[in-house]
């Protein structure tokens, strides 16, 4: 599951952190790297020592600096960080972006309303928190099962406040 409590929650706080799926490790990062410029290499030995391969060299190396740019954009994007944090009295939901902005939301733990939107949302089971005037997302990038979970831990947590 891309979430887990930190602290556990209990009456008096918890804290829940949220982050989207990394299927790509650092070492499938530099594999996928040395194999595609391995294979990328292959046609250049055939016409080694040619003004041919002067010709095919920035191709080459314009594709493999464009697979290692999206994968770079893909890390970088993987890199969102949701954070609640339950105290006795106060819900506050602290978002890190990619692009290293950070986004804050906080609300009276008693006010705070779980709502799970099943077709209104950009993605079925959306799941929002709402109090303090404000609805807010949270974990939209987690699949539909990992919401729908999310959802029944959030409203169990609220529930026993």
């Amino acid at each position: 599951m891309p979430y887990a409590w930190t602290t556990l929650p209990s009456d008096t706080g918890g804290e829940l952190h949220l982050w989207p799926h990394q299927s790509l490790p650092v070492e499938g990062y530099v594999r996928i790297l040395t194999f595609a410029a391995l294979m990328l290499a292959l046609p250049l030995l055939m016409v080694l020592g040619s003004t041919l391969m002067w010709g095919l060299l920035p191709f080459v190396l314009l594709a493999l600096f464009g697979l290692k740019w999206a994968l770079d954009r893909n890390r970088r994007s993987q890199q969102i960080l949701e954070v609640l944090t339950l105290s006795d009295s106060k819900t506050t939901l602290q978002r890190k972006n990619a692009d290293d902005s950070q986004q804050d939301w906080q609300c009276n733990r008693y006010w705070v309303q779980v709502h799970q939107h099943d077709t209104d949302g950009p993605v079925p089971c959306y799941v929002t928190l709402s109090g303090n005037g404000r609805e807010v997302e949270i974990g939209a990038f987690l699949s539909l099962e990992e919401r729908q979970s999310l959802y029944q831990d959030l409203c169990r947590q609220f529930r026993a406040a």
